[in-house]
């Protein structure tokens, strides 16, 4: 069955001061767009630019003033975007020592997180490899800007909950500083903790349902492999969550934080039925990664029935050419909205592009002055 979802591609994007780049404007193609160049030229910057303009930060978790261009005061981006048949004006711009400012069709956002969800936006990059070697806090920041670019309300939860914790927090600090403990005071965050929590843990474990049949339809597609690919969500979140808080009160009154709660769930990826960290190849690991973000993207889509803008980075990296083509060919179908890859050799890139799309909008970034 053919859904309809709508439609949604940068027009036009331009840079002032970001990263590499001085300034650069760049007209778009509506469904392939491939930045090619050498290593230092600037391509993931631009990746970047507009993951910031979809979800108002940079993918790759550095604090705003640090993607400020050396020796400058500011950074600007800025796109003209046709969404559902529209024109719209997207503008983020951060001044050091300011706060940013996203503004869409020249009025400001009075909260950034009112802007998450509007263009959504899945990256694939060498740099996922964190989400299976790095520690679980890497993984939740995977779960909760998935979830929250199709839910407004999981983002309204998580934003109550991490406000919960931090005063819980800075109360069990207060206590052992004071040599004091107060259960009423404590029991009124644990409540709290527990009425969004439970949201939260409600909705990641409906999200990662949904997601294993995706992922092992996806990695079945990109390795021709046989082995089960599933995500398995772990959580503490049980049938009396404020139970087993207020059993922890005097374990948490000596560690002096919260030892219990959403905020310490996992994601386990699993190859059957082992870890993939431990027992996949690089080559398994890197189409797993590929298959779960695809299942991102078509989760997203189907939440928000809009296309996402799907960015792929260094597409090459421990991919070969004939498992690059199969995963552009895939991308390039109906069910896909605008795509942007970089590469670092555009004879290797361009000719199977334009055999996939020979409408394909190649851009060579080394020959534009960016000050990379």
């Amino acid at each position: 069955m053919m859904h309809y979802f709508s439609k949604m591609h940068l027009r036009k994007l331009h840079l002032l001061n970001f990263k590499s780049w001085t300034e650069a404007e760049f007209d778009l193609g509506p469904k392939l767009n491939c930045f090619v160049g050498l290593n230092g030229s600037g391509k993931t910057n631009l990746l970047d630019a507009i993951h910031y303009l979809c979800l108002t930060k940079s993918y790759f978790g550095n604090r705003d003033q640090r993607n400020i261009r050396h020796g400058s005061d500011f950074f600007m981006i800025e796109a003209q975007v046709a969404r559902k048949e529209e024109e719209e004006h997207l503008h983020l711009s951060l001044k050091k020592g300011a706060k940013k400012i996203l503004k869409r069709n020249k009025k400001e956002y009075e909260k950034l997180s009112e802007h998450i969800g509007s263009f959504p936006a899945v990256v694939i990059s060498p740099y996922d490899r964190d989400l299976i070697i790095d520690s679980s806090e890497t993984r939740r920041r995977f779960l909760d800007n998935v979830i929250s670019q199709g839910n407004a309300q999981y983002l309204f939860h998580l934003m109550r909950y991490q406000k919960a914790l931090q005063q819980r927090n800075s109360l069990l600090k207060f206590f052992a500083a004071n040599h004091t403990f107060d259960k009423e005071a404590i029991d009124l965050y644990d409540q709290q903790l527990v009425e969004h929590g439970a949201y939260i843990a409600e909705a990641r474990n409906a999200f990662s349902r949904e997601l294993n049949p995706r992922i092992q339809h996806y990695y079945e597609w990109l390795s021709e492999g046989k082995e089960q690919a599933i995500l398995e969500y772990r959580s503490q979140f049980n049938e009396n969550p404020l139970d087993a808080l207020r059993e922890r009160h005097e374990k948490d009154r000596v560690l002096q934080h919260s030892s219990w709660g959403v905020h310490r769930d996992d994601l386990r990826f699993l190859m059957n039925e082992r870890l993939v960290r431990e027992y996949a190849s690089q080559g398994q690991q890197k189409s797993f990664l590929i298959a779960l973000k695809l299942a991102q993207y078509e989760f997203i889509r189907d939440h928000q029935q809009i296309e996402p803008v799907l960015l792929l980075d260094d597409i090459f990296d421990k991919l070969d050419e004939q498992r690059v083509a199969r995963l552009v060919s895939l991308v390039h179908d109906a069910n896909f909205g605008q795509i942007f890859i970089t590469d670092t050799h555009e004879d290797r890139t361009g000719p199977l592009l334009k055999q996939i799309d020979p409408e394909a909008k190649i851009i060579n970034v080394s020959t534009l002055n960016n000050g990379g």
